[in-house]
């Protein structure tokens, strides 16, 4: 079976039942909210559509050393959209996506669902079942009370973000409408933020401001104690003007949050009234684990001479 936004063929669209809720990508085209949204934000018409794919297609060709998908205009899409359709933008923000695969190899080499589970079975990590009220997918991060620092490391949270995130990006919905990111940092000890270092805090910047092909609408910061200070001194100084003002902090003021993430959006847990069940890490791990294809698929594209470099060195050590 052929999906459009998938590089990969699957037999059904993966999708797991929670009681009388299905769990599944959104991989159908636009809803009309979409369509008017990727109109009026995106320039996405028909024909700047058509004219962009080709130009990104030509654009991508004299790009030496690269191996991409050129034949498959909706991968092209998902890289176009975040960039406006300018394809220029696009070519550069897919050479940066693929030299980030490259320059952080130990993260990225054969990543796939199967064999991350850890990082799922922490239940430290889960996208909202609902989007926001603007359309957006809702990512959240445990790094208090719930991370067992010593059982899960950061390295891990960092690729289980990866996975989410380029689950995301098939979903044409998410590509035009982008993510919001909440951070819940309850309970979180100095052990904890010990975990932090600046080369962890460069790579988590550089990803977000130069290598995410989704538009990261917001990053929520909750219930963070004092000593978060000090992990987020780290981060502030590598931090550009456009990802700074897009993190907010709102501690425990409820209404704070709720000014940027509707409450008929957020869980109880949050003050929410949404009607969905919370979807537990191992939840999500079992429909990433049905998509494990279309991340080997993933890992078949980009500067692929020196990826295989990086494994060569690699196994020597060994």
């Amino acid at each position: 079976m052929r999906v459009p936004t998938m590089l990969s063929d699957v037999e059904e669209l993966p999708s797991v039942q929670l009681g009388d809720y299905v769990l599944r990508f959104e991989l159908e085209d636009l809803t009309p909210f979409g369509k008017e949204v990727a109109k009026n934000e995106l320039r996405e018409t028909p024909e700047i559509r058509a004219a962009a794919i080709e130009e990104l297609r030509t654009l991508l060709k004299g790009v030496e050393d690269l191996v991409v998908p050129l034949d498959n205009d909706d991968w092209m899409i998902r890289f176009l959209r975040p960039c406006k359709f300018y394809a220029k933008s696009a070519c550069e923000l897919i050479q940066r996506y693929y030299q980030f695969k490259v320059k952080h190899f130990d993260m990225y080499n054969e990543l796939m669902p199967s064999k991350e589970a850890n990082i799922f079975k922490q239940n430290i990590l889960a996208v909202f079942p609902n989007r926001d009220q603007l359309g957006r997918r809702v990512l959240l991060l445990e790094l208090g009370k719930t991370w067992k620092h010593k059982e899960v490391t950061l390295d891990e949270v960092f690729k289980g973000c990866v996975l989410f995130l380029e689950a995301a990006m098939l979903e044409p919905e998410t590509q035009v409408h982008g993510a919001v990111v909440i951070f819940d940092m309850d309970g979180l000890t100095l052990q904890q933020a010990w975990q932090f270092t600046p080369p962890f805090a460069k790579r988590i910047v550089d990803w977000l401001q130069d290598a995410v092909p989704l538009r990261i609408k917001g990053i929520h910061i909750i219930n963070q104690p004092k000593i978060f200070n000090m992990v987020f001194a780290l981060f502030k100084p590598i931090l550009r003007e456009k990802l700074r003002n897009r993190i907010i902090f709102h501690g425990t003021d409820r209404e704070s949050l709720y000014s940027h993430i509707s409450k008929e959006c957020l869980p109880a847990v949050y003050g929410g009234t949404v009607n969905a069940p919370r979807v537990l890490g191992d939840q999500w791990y079992e429909l990433l684990l049905k998509c494990d294809n279309e991340y080997k698929e993933i890992n078949n594209y980009g500067y692929i001479k020196q990826l295989e470099e990086q494994r060569n060195k690699k196994n020597k050590k060994k």
